[in-house]
């Protein structure tokens, strides 16, 4: 008689081929999207210094990027601009240039690789003076007057030929202001990817580098509208909120500090839902890497299989040429 119980949980645990059979949670190549950072000029490959292996590319090397990930099956990119600061202004007038960068490089991406979905950021951090996600009024980041820009943005970004629309600046009532302007100017296909749990963390500071959009404001902090980390339950009104205006998809911003947001939203609601490994999540991984703390592509494997866990749908991660490779082996 053995002296163990019956069941031995290591038996499904003893080859790879069992792994992979009993596995619960499984990584694919379509839960990816890759955030691309672009700048004006040409041949530029530019290192963001504070995010290893992530650079600033101006238009026709972000073509090759896109043309990588789409090859890989990876199955939608995520715009972000880095703009001359001579086009920041008080009022973000540059986000709804109908010729502005992003415009632009949506037209092109659609004309060269038209297979691959783009996803563009609505929000105004770019293109403030003062990096803030909206427009200063007495030093306040003024909810309806910014909403009246971030439509302006987001018709735009959709006659370029933009798939997704994804508001992350965390004004009340954009969601509803959004879709109702695209409805009644013939975007009704135009998707809404609302980052509607996104936190003010220090998580974000590498990609306020990559952008440009670091705030020299201390006076305005992003905290007045952007959640507070100690707070999940409203976490979860926030997306019911945005869920009700119209988003198609929502997002939870970071990822891995918030896993039981994830968790919570995708339990809760049954839309699409997306957790962003932000800047700073990317880089602490990469830096660790770099310096013989483990192996990134272990490590960032594990990390995106916890998003997936705990309920996400897609993953915006900085690594998503890497792991498709991995996966496609």
């Amino acid at each position: 008689m053995s002296p163990y119980p019956l069941p031995r949980m290591r038996r499904n645990r003893k080859s790879p081929w069992i792994r992979e059979l009993v596995a619960e949670t499984k990584l694919d190549i379509n839960d990816l999207v890759l955030p691309i950072f672009i700048k004006e000029g040409k041949n530029i490959k530019e290192p963001v210094a504070s995010m290893p292996s992530v650079y600033r590319y101006s238009l026709d090397e972000a073509l090759k990027i896109v043309k990588s990930a789409y090859s890989l099956g990876i199955p939608a990119i995520a715009l972000f601009p880095s703009i001359d600061k001579k086009f920041k202004t008080e009022d973000a007038e540059e986000s709804y240039n109908r010729d502005n960068l992003i415009c632009r490089a949506i037209k092109s991406i659609k004309d060269k690789i038209p297979g691959i979905g783009i996803i563009c950021d609505v929000a105004l951090d770019p293109y403030t003076i003062s990096g803030h996600d909206g427009i200063l009024i007495d030093n306040y980041v003024a909810n309806d007057e910014t909403i009246n820009i971030l439509v302006k943005q987001a018709l735009c970004q959709a006659e370029s030929g933009c798939d997704i629309v994804a508001p992350s600046d965390m004004m009340d009532g954009r969601i509803f202001a959004i879709r109702g302007a695209l409805d009644q100017e013939g975007f009704k296909n135009t998707a809404i990817l609302s980052y509607s749990a996104k936190y003010a963390s220090k998580f974000y500071g590498p990609f306020r580098d990559a952008v440009g959009s670091r705030s020299s404001n201390s006076e305005c902090d992003k905290k007045n509208y952007q959640m507070d980390y100690r707070n999940s339950k409203e976490a979860i009104r926030q997306i019911e909120h945005d869920i009700k205006q119209g988003a198609d998809m929502v997002m939870v911003k970071p990822g891995m500090p918030y896993l039981d947001v994830i968790k919570t939203a995708s339990e809760t609601f049954s839309v699409p839902l997306f957790a962003y490994q932000v800047s700073g999540e990317y880089a602490m991984l990469k830096w660790a890497s770099d310096n013989g703390c483990f192996s990134f592509i272990d490590v960032l494997c594990e990390s995106l299989i916890a998003f997936k866990r705990a309920g996400a749908n897609g993953i915006f991660t900085y690594g998503a040429i890497e792991i498709a490779q991995f996966l496609q082996k």
